[in-house]
Formats: structure tokens, C-alpha cells, sequence
């Protein structure tokens, strides 16, 4: 679908049909008078936050005059109002300095979706029907106090549960000050690609329990252990910025750039040189590098200092890390892991990337850990050209909590699920953002456990396979309409604080849930009310950013309301300078011997590893109800509309496929099927799927389109973390017929949408 269809179906038309109402008097749409002053064919740039991934990047958001449904009252109509037409990157925003990905700009159509909940809903038909029924905004809130209201007064508000995608800055505060003054426990946190292992082996090297910002531009030599980073993990514009500055931004200076991975992703197309090492085994490859960093005296092993103190033998030269030893492991060979060993000590500053894949398997602690001494030995922590860890705030002091702690999401919500499964279901369960139904192994049976749950409420603006369950929906306004606050975790050496008022006012009858929150605090009264004294959302967040009201915040302003404005204006608060902040003092671990991976299924009956990984377009899944990212192609392989199976060419011509086949995927956990895509960019025993598609409710875009591969891994976790290991479940593949792939420029060249239509 173009971008100028889609405006005028969902601006104009809107999924209720405002067309269909024309031939019936008595559903006339009103023309409602305008709202707000705007000079017609003007445009003005308003700041927002990017929500389409934990980057946090900033935005302006191109707001000019034109007409909208809307309702206003409860009633539908029309009006001439400013309306969101484009969203391009903050010049002025350190984190990604006026650039955008394509996911950041498709996140205009969150708010133009036909298929946004317009009103309150509570359920009418039974669990998971999907049959809901509009009701006022006051009976919703009232049936929300009474719920809790119970709670509280049979003294059991330990059975309140809180689920939300992982927030920051004043979101997060807001929900954990009215879980503490309920006297529920702290809300929990759900995301499939979770970083919970490297946190947890930063603080325990660095003292830092968060991801750090790379100093690309200025490093001469990158070597990445499976990190996506110029796609998909952490904070890929800032990473691509600065990536340009490493390879073209230096008059005669052009850093390299090596990638160590399984499958060749948008970051591994860019490599000077790409490497496969036998899969959980980049932990053993990155102690080899410093095993020779070492013992040639490149850099003596007192470098590593407290990270490397972390590694069995270090002290000793790494004896067990011999180049034999490493290929014998790896599948690396010892004349090329020499040779990489040298370049890294002979072109500083050089630093080593680890995430995705390898942070994924059983021994993904491990892993972290090594990379951390190999960077900690290469001089790399808080050194240009490095590594380092952007401090909480334009102050020192942070607006609120900065991350979520070290502790992966999976294994907290698969014990919510058991308990529930055992018959001790929280009474009361509150969801905000996280889709646990879709991004969980089917096996850990999800739908089962939220069936149990005597009360749901949701405050999400779509139908996904989670909120399907909900008794009760509170629909939450668009990123655009909210105001928004973030403490983004990396991708600057300043610290920042990112604000914005919202940029266009609500199409539909939806509210913020912080207001909501606020409004059901004041109702219920007494410790929870006091708790939270703020009328609205935008007052609790003026009251924290005038906080940072102090000479050292980039805003010039002579008081506080001043600075208020300027914040608003400018997109946040920044510290006026870059702030190299490197590693404080470690925690003490006992030292991590070499570990190699296990894996659920047996080799001979699974001969293939199978790699799920983050769709450039569909992220985790939660884009895929966004048709421009449906139909963007993927970078590598153009595929579009659906999903896939990646296979080694040599390995399809042994199994008798070829493009287009419809492949069935086994692992001892469930089977799914999806056509063939052969690519000579993913090693011989390897199978691939983009993660994204396979959702049953998730609007039309979305629903009943290709398979999930999430659905058919093995419930494991990092042992460490909790995090689920998503890259450690063995498959086996069958062909079954013929499938449908659709590739740009190539394949099948009708539109997917057309032909299902006719």
C-alpha cells in the first residue's frame, strides 16, 4: 500500500467506514469545528521520541493542515486539524543526529491505522473470542477502581500484576509508584531480544549494568561477535552514523571492520571480512585473540585488569586458549585467528562488539565475559575508539530509574505463567505493551495460563494475540499524540534526557495511559492518591525535568519555565559536552572457565542449529501490523510479505530443494512451514528464519501471514539471567510441496494484498 493510499484511507475513511455512513441520515458525520490555528499549506516541525525500538532516537514530525475523522464527545465527524504527514530524524538529538531508519519513519502509521481501538472495549463473548463491546470512558475506569478496589480490601494487593514492554524515564516511575503504593509487587518486564546477559557481564567487568555506546568514528579496527549493529541491535542509527565517520569521515584513515557470525545480516554485508565459527563457540574464538595478545606482548595481561580477572587463567597467558585449540573448537583456523590477533593490537584503538546470537545460547555469560577482557586488554573501556557507558542524566542525577535491571524477562514471565498454570493466578493483571502470547515458545503455553486470569486489562491501541485475552481495554493514545519522555541507555557520550509534547492532537477517544493511571490513583485514594499527587502526566514530567534545571544542561533558560519550554523545543536536555565515562569498580564473580553450548534436540535427530533472528523491517514481531514494513524488502534477501527459510545452497542441492519450496521446520517443540530461500550468505548447517510474521490477531496486516519461529523453540533459559536462549533449539527440515515467496523485482510479481482481494 503507498503512503498517500494509506493517509487517505485511515485519515479520511477510517476503519469504521465513514463512507458507508454517507447513504444513512442518521449516521451523518458532524464537521466539527477546528481546535487549533494552522495556516494551510504551512508546515510546522514539532520534536518527538522514536518508539519503534529501545534506541530512543529523536524525532520532528511534519505537522500541516487537513482533514481527519475523528471523535470527539463519542461522537464521529470531521475536522480540519494539524495532522502528522512525515518523520524524519532530530538534527539537534545526539543519538541520532537527524537520521532515521525505515522502521523510525513508518512509525507515522501507528497513529493512521485503520484498525486502532477508538474507544474503551470490555469483553462481551468468552476468553480470547476477540468479541468486545465499546463503552464510556467512566464505566471503564470505573470498573478498573473496582477491581483493585477488591484487591485492597480483601488485603491481597500482592494479586495485582503489572506486564509492560520494557519502559524508561517517567513511564517506568509512574508504574512502579503506583504498584509500591497499591502494595503490589514491581511490574514485570517481557522482551524476546532482551540484552539481560550483557548487562549483567557489564556490571559484573565494569561495574556499568547497561549496554555501552561505541566510539566507532573514532576506532581503526572493529571485530563483532554476531551484533547486528548496524540493523537491528541496540542503537543502529547512532552505530551507523558512526560507522560512516570510521570508514569515510578521516582523511586517509579507514578503520576495518570484521564480523564473526552464522548468517550473513545487514551489518555482516558491510564487513571487510566475514567469519563463521561453529555456533556458541565466540567466546572461545574472542579468549584465543587475547590468549596471543598476550603471550606476543602486544599488550601484557595486567591490561584486562578486573574483566579479565573474571576469565580462568588469565593471569597465566590463557594456556587452554592455544590457536590449535581455538580452531579445534571454532572451526576458526589458527593461521587466521594469528592474523587477526595482530591487526586488533597493531591498529588501535581497536574494540571487539559482542550481541544477538551469541548472548542467546546457554553459555551466552560466558561469552560476554570473554569479550569484555578482550576488550578490557586491548585498552578499549572509556578510551577513544572504544567503549563507554553514557551517564543517567544531563546532571548527574537521573529523571528515574535508567534500565531495567540485569535480570532477563523470560524466565519472570514463565514462572507468572506456571503459577497461574498451578492455580495461583494473580487476581488482576495489567498489560502495556508486551505480547508474551506471540514472543514465548508455544510450549510454555501462554494462552492457557491468561485464560485463568480473573481479570485483564490492557491498555494497548491494538488487538494482538495478548490482549485478545483482556476483560477490559483502556486504548492509549499514538506516540504522536502522547506526551513522551526517554532515558536512552546508549548511542552518545553525552547523557540525555529526551522530551516532547505531543505533536498532533487524538483522532480518536483514547487517553495516555499515565493519565489513566493517575486518574484511577486518585480514585481509589488514600496511600495511592498521595503517592501520586501529579492532575496529568504532563505536570509529573515538568516537575522531574525541572529537576535538571542546572548551568551543566544544554538549555539556555533564566527560569523554570523557561527551561521547560526550551526542553520541549529542543527535543530533551543533553549535557553540553561529550562525557568519556568508562568502567567503575567491578563485582566479584568466580572466574569463568571455557564452556562450550548445549542445545535441545540431538544431532543426529536435529542436524541443523536454527537461527530466529530480528527482522530488519518487523523487528520483534511488534512492527508487522505496519504495511510500509511489510512491503519494504529485506536488505539481503528482498523478501517481503511473508516469511522464510534460509538455506546453504550446498545444503539444499543435497536435500533436492530449491527456491520456493515449501520446507516444514522441526525442532521437538512443534513444526511450522514457510518456503525455501536459498542464500550463500548462512553456513552448511544452519537454518534461518526472520522473526515478525505468524501472528493470528494483530489487524489485517499482520494476521494469518507466514510462521512464527519463536512458536517452535525450546523453553530454555540463560541460566544466569533468565533470558530465554532463542538460538539454542535444533531442527530438522522436510519438503513438502511448493510455497510463496515473494521477492523484489523477482519471483512472484503481483501484489500479495491484490491477489488475496480478487
Amino acid at each position: 500500500m503507498e503512503r498517500r493510499d494509506f493517509l487517505k484511507v485511515a485519515a479520511i475513511t477510517g476503519a469504521t467506514g465513514a463512507l458507508d455512513s454517507c447513504g444513512n441520515p442518521e449516521h451523518q458525520l458532524i464537521r466539527f469545528i477546528p481546535e487549533e490555528d494552522l495556516v494551510p499549506g504551512v508546515a510546522q516541525y514539532k520534536p518527538s521520541i522514536c518508539t519503534m525500538c529501545p534506541a530512543g532516537c529523536g524525532l520532528m514530525v511534519k505537522v500541516m493542515e487537513g482533514d481527519a475523522e475523528v471523535i470527539r464527545n463519542g461522537k464521529p465527524g470531521l475536522i480540519k486539524m494539524g495532522l502528522a504527514k512525515k518523520l524524519e530524524g532530530n538534527p539537534n538529538h545526539p543519538i541520532n543526529k537527524g537520521k532515521l531508519c525505515g522502521r523510525g519513519q513508518a512509525g507515522l502509521q501507528v497513529t493512521y491505522h485503520p484498525d486502532r481501538i477508538r474507544h474503551p472495549m470490555k469483553r462481551t463473548g468468552s476468553r480470547g473470542s476477540g468479541q468486545f463491546q465499546e463503552v464510556t470512558w467512566e464505566d471503564a475506569i470505573k470498573e478498573l477502581v473496582s477491581q483493585l478496589a477488591a484487591l485492597q480490601k480483601a488485603g491481597n494487593p500482592n494479586g495485582l500484576a503489572f506486564l509492560t514492554k520494557p519502559l524508561r524515564g517517567q513511564r517506568r516511575e509512574l508504574i512502579e509508584k503506583f504498584l509500591k503504593s497499591i502494595g503490589a509487587p514491581p511490574s514485570l518486564t517481557f522482551e524476546l531480544f532482551d540484552d539481560a546477559v550483557l548487562r549483567r557481564a557489564n556490571q559484573l567487568s565494569f561495574g556499568r549494568a547497561q549496554l555501552p555506546t561505541y566510539d566507532l568514528a573514532r576506532s581503526n579496527y572493529v571485530i563483532a561477535f554476531g551484533a547486528d549493529f548496524l540493523g537491528t541491535w541496540n542503537s543502529p542509527v547512532a552505530q551507523s552514523v558512526a560507522y560512516g565517520e570510521m570508514r569515510q569521515g578521516r582523511a586517509g584513515v579507514r578503520g576495518k571492520f570484521v564480523m564473526v557470525e552464522a548468517r550473513v545480516s545487514q551489518t555482516g554485508a558491510s564487513a571487510d571480512e566475514w567469519i563463521y565459527a561453529r555456533p556458541g563457540t565466540e567466546g572461545i574464538l574472542a579468549l584465543g585473540l587475547a590468549h596471543i595478545i598476550i603471550n606476543q606482548t602486544f599488550h601484557p595481561a595486567s591490561n584486562g585488569a578486573h574483566a579479565g580477572s573474571l576469565i580462568d587463567g588469565w593471569s597465566k597467558g590463557l594456556p587452554d586458549y592455544t590457536p590449535a585449540a581455538v580452531e579445534a573448537s571454532t572451526g576458526v583456523s589458527a593461521a587466521k585467528i594469528n592474523r587477526l590477533a595482530r591487526e586488533m593490537a597493531t591498529h588501535s584503538p581497536s574494540l571487539a562488539i559482542v550481541g544477538g546470537a551469541p548472548l542467546a545460547y546457554s553459555n551466552a555469560m560466558f561469552t560476554a565475559l570473554a569479550v569484555n577482557a578482550l576488550n578490557a586488554l586491548l585498552g578499549s573501556v572509556g578510551k577513544p575508539g572504544g567503549i563507554f557507558f553514557q551517564p543517567p542524566s544531563p546532571t548527574g542525577r537521573p529523571v528515574s530509574g535508567l534500565v531495567s535491571p540485569p535480570q532477563g524477562s523470560f524466565s519472570s514471565v514463565r514462572e507468572l505463567i506456571q503459577q497461574t498454570q498451578k492455580g495461583n493466578a494473580p487476581k488482576a493483571l495489567l498489560l502495556c505493551g508486551a505480547n508474551p502470547v506471540f514472543t514465548s515458545p508455544a510450549s510454555v503455553d501462554a494462552p492457557a495460563a491468561f485464560e485463568k486470569i480473573p481479570f485483564i486489562a490492557s491498555f494497548g491501541g491494538f488487538i494482538d494475540e495478548t490482549s485478545i485475552f483482556a476483560d477490559l481495554i483502556l486504548p492509549d493514545h499514538s506516540p504522536l499524540e502522547s506526551w513522551l519522555d526517554d532515558l536512552p541507555e546508549s548511542g552518545s557520550i553525552r547523557s540525555v534526557a529526551s522530551l516532547s509534547a505531543p505533536a498532533v492532537r487524538p483522532l480518536h477517544n483514547t487517553r495516555a495511559m499515565p493519565d489513566v493511571l493517575l486518574e484511577v490513583a486518585h480514585e481509589l485514594g488514600g496511600n495511592v492518591a498521595a503517592a501520586l499527587p501529579w492532575k496529568s502526566y504532563e505536570e509529573m514530567l515538568r516537575d522531574a525535568f525541572e529537576n535538571l534545571n542546572k548551568p551543566q544542561a544544554k538549555v539556555k533558560a533564566s527560569s523554570a519555565g523557561d527551561f521547560w519550554k526550551a526542553a520541549q523545543k529542543q527535543g530533551g536536555v543533553w549535557s553540553g559536552s561529550e562525557t568519556e565515562a568508562g568502567a567503575l569498580p567491578g563485582s566479584p564473580h568466580a572466574p569463568a572457565t571455557m564452556l562450550g553450548p548445549e542445545f535441545d534436540g540431538t544431532e543426529k535427530d536435529f542436524p541443523f542449529h536454527f537461527l530466529p533472528y530480528a527482522s530488519q523491517m518487523l523487528f520483534d514481531g511488534s512492527l508487522a501490523h505496519l504495511p510500509w514494513m511489510q512491503e519494504t524488502p529485506d536488505p539481503i534477501s528482498t523478501a517481503m510479505w511473508g516469511a522464510w527459510v534460509e538455506i546453504n545452497p550446498k545444503t539444499a542441492e543435497n536435500l533436492d530443494i530449491v527456491q520456493g519450496d515449501l520446507l516444514e521446520v522441526e525442532s521437538q517443540h512443534g513444526k511450522i512451514q514457510a518456503p525455501a530461500l536459498i542464500s550463500p550468505g548462512i553456513a552448511p548447517d544452519i537454518i534461518a528464519m526472520p522473526v515478525g510474521q505468524g501472528h493470528e490477531h494483530f489487524t489485517r496486516f499482520a494476521s494469518g501471514r507466514g510462521a512464527n519461529p519463536i512458536s517452535i523453540l525450546a523453553p530454555v533459559a540463560v541460566p544466569e539471567t533468565g533470558s530465554l536462549a532463542w538460538a539454542a533449539t535444533r531442527v530438522k527440515i522436510l519438503k513438502v510441496g511448493k510455497g510463496r515467496l515473494v521477492l523484489f523485482a523477482g519471483g512472484l510479481r503481483e501484489h500479495p494484498l491484490e491477489k488475496e482481494q480478487r
